[in-house]
C-alpha cells in the first residue's frame, strides 16, 4: 500500500466516525483534524468520489499550457541527437532559423523532462541510439572501421593444417655497405609457423621463386606434406600477368593457389608481420650489433642458425601451438592419409 492510499484510507475513516458518533468535534480530535479540513474532505468525497481522498497536487492536470508543441519539442530532441554539444541558445538559434520557434528556456525545459539537462547525458543518448541503430555502411566507411579497429588487427587467419596456407613476404632489412640495399624473402606455414627466409640483394620474382622452390617446398617434400594455397601482398615480385609472370607460372606448375590480400592492407597477412618483427627484435637488432658482415652470405649463414632455433628449439606461445615448437607442430599438423574401407566379400553365399 502506498503512502496516497493509507492517506486516503484514514480520511475514509474520519468521515466514518464522524457518522458513528454522530458528532464532528469529537470526531476531528480523535483523528487529528479540523473541522475545516473535515469539511473540505467531506466536499471531495461526495463530488469525486474515492479518487476525492487522495491528495492532488495543486497546479494544471496534464501539459502544462506554456509547454512547446509537441512538434518543437520532437525537433529539440533531433537537435540534441544530431548536435548533444550544442546549448540551449545555440539550439534556438539554430531552430529560428529553421522558422521553428522556441527559447532557450523552452529548450531546457525540454530536456530537463527528458533527462538530458547535462551535456553528458546527452552524449550518453547519441551512443545509445547508434547502438540501437542498424547502418548500412559504405566501402569507404568499412575501409576506415577495419583501419583504427583493433578487433580487426587481432583477426586470425584459419589454417586447419600443415601446408593448408602458407604466408610470403618481401622485408627490408637494411643497407650493407658494399653491397646495397638488402631484402628478406620469408615464408611461414601458417597452421605450425614453421618459417624459411632467405636474403637477397633485390626483390624479384626470380628471388620469390628461389624462396618456394630451394626452401619452402623441399621441406614439405622431406615430410611427405605438400602446399596447397600460398598467401602474399599485391607486391610486383608476387602479382603479375598469370601467363606471364615468373612466380604466377611457378605456382601454376605446382598446383598451388595463390591468395591475395587486400589492396593496402598488408596487416591482413599478420602472421608473416609478425614473423617480420621477431626476426627484427631477436635477430637482426642483436646480430647487428655484434658481428661485421661485409656480405650476404654472412648474413646468411647466421640467420639459418637462428632459423634452427627457432623452428626446432623456440617454443611457441602463439595461437594454437600451446608451447610447442613449429616443428613440432608442423609435424603434428599433416593431413593422415584415410584409410580405405575393406571391399565387401562377392562370393556368392554357400
Amino acid at each position: 500500500m502506498t503512502t496516497a492510499q493509507k492517506v486516503a484510507r484514514r480520511k475514509l475513516s474520519l468521515l466514518e466516525l464522524a457518522s458513528d458518533l454522530g458528532n464532528v468535534s469529537k470526531a476531528c480530535k480523535v483523528m487529528g483534524y479540523s473541522r475545516q479540513q473535515f469539511y473540505e474532505i467531506r466536499r471531495n468525497y461526495q463530488t469525486f468520489g474515492a479518487d476525492g481522498l487522495i491528495d492532488r497536487l495543486p497546479g494544471p492536470r496534464g501539459p502544462h499550457p506554456n509547454r512547446v508543441p509537441a512538434e518543437v519539442e520532437t525537433a529539440v530532441l533531433d537537435h540534441a541527437l544530431a548536435h548533444p554539444c550544442h546549448g540551449p541558445l545555440r539550439v534556438a538559434q539554430e531552430l529560428a532559423m529553421r522558422n521553428i520557434q522556441v527559447s532557450s528556456g523552452g529548450v531546457r525545459g525540454v530536456w530537463q523532462r527528458h533527462n538530458l539537462l547535462t551535456k553528458h547525458d546527452r552524449l550518453l543518448r547519441l551512443e545509445k541510439s547508434t547502438a540501437e541503430r542498424r547502418l548500412t555502411l559504405s566501402d569507404e566507411q568499412i575501409r576506415l572501421l577495419e583501419r583504427f579497429s583493433p578487433e580487426f588487427r587481432e583477426r586470425h587467419i584459419e589454417a586447419p593444417h600443415t601446408g593448408a596456407l602458407v604466408a610470403v613476404d618481401t622485408f627490408f632489412v637494411g643497407v650493407l655497405k658494399g653491397v646495397g640495399k638488402v631484402y628478406l624473402q620469408t615464408a611461414i606455414d601458417c597452421h605450425s609457423r614453421h618459417a624459411w627466409a632467405r636474403l637477397y640483394a633485390n626483390k624479384l620474382p626470380l628471388t620469390a621463386v628461389q624462396t618456394l622452390n630451394n626452401d619452402v617446398l623441399p621441406t614439405f617434400e622431406a615430410e611427405d606434406a605438400t602446399v596447397e594455397a600460398v598467401l602474399s601482398d599485391n607486391g610486383r615480385e608476387f602479382c603479375g600477368r598469370e601467363d606471364q609472370h615468373p612466380y604466377e607460372l611457378f605456382l601454376q606448375l605446382e598446383g598451388i593457389e595463390h591468395k591475395r590480400t587486400k589492396v593496402k592492407r598488408p596487416q591482413s597477412n599478420g602472421i608473416v608481420e609478425r614473423l617480420h618483427r621477431t626476426l627484427l627484435d631477436e635477430h637482426f637488432r642483436v646480430e647487428g650489433r655484434r658481428t661485421w658482415f661485409d656480405t650476404i652470405e654472412e648474413m646468411q649463414v647466421v640467420l639459418d642458425q637462428y632459423l634452427v632455433v627457432y623452428n626446432t628449439k623456440r617454443p611457441h606461445q602463439g595461437r594454437g601451438m600451446k608451447g610447442r615448437t613449429p616443428l613440432q607442430a608442423f609435424r603434428d599438423g599433416i593431413p593422415k592419409p584415410q584409410k580405405e574401407a575393406p571391399e565387401a566379400d562377392l562370393k556368392p553365399a554357400a
